[in-house]
């Protein structure tokens, strides 16, 4: 695909892959002492973002994780209605572990059924959300739930938008 036949939301999309994907071989450079380099982005049907782990070619399916639809739009900069900014400012104070495995889990099970052509793929979930901390996740990360059968060798969360730390979920 051309970047100049690309929609503004595409584009917009594929720079919020490329930064989680650059953030997470940063992060999981300096925590592993791996070299993770050469980033690029793939067609449909391949992961997201392609690089590479040491000598060995890693694909990364990039998710970035909101606490609605809502939400997503007001952190992507959207305008949003007086409608929107309440209901955002309602389910800021909800509980956030019982929201936070509600839309985790529900990510997970969203990609646990695509399946990739590629022969090691990882999913990447990037916290975009400002309700939720790292100290959130670690509290729900035992209490998880999502099918067994997905198609990742190994699930990695980043778990702040700015500040973030690593957390490994599928061990």
């Amino acid at each position: 695909m051309k970047q100049s036949l690309l929609r503004e939301s595409d584009l917009e999309k594929l720079k919020l892959e490329h930064d989680a994907a650059k953030l997470f071989l940063r992060c999981y450079e300096q925590q592993y002492g791996t070299p993770m380099r050469h980033i690029w982005h793939n067609e449909p049907n391949m992961p997201d973002i392609s690089c590479y782990q040491g000598d060995e070619r890693l694909d990364i399916e990039v998710a970035h994780l909101y606490g609605s639809e809502k939400e997503a739009m007001a952190v992507l900069g959207r305008p949003l209605s007086l409608e929107t900014q309440r209901e955002l400012a309602t389910m800021a104070q909800a509980p956030t572990e019982q929201r936070l495995r509600f839309a985790l889990g529900r990510l997970l099970n969203q990609k646990a059924y695509k399946r990739y052509h590629s022969k090691r793929t990882w999913l990447l979930i990037r916290n975009a959300s400002t309700l939720w901390h790292h100290s959130d996740f670690v509290a729900v990360v035992g209490h998880l739930d999502y099918p067994s059968n997905h198609a990742f060798e190994q699930i990695w969360l980043l778990t702040d938008f700015y500040n973030p730390d690593l957390i490994r979920l599928d061990t």
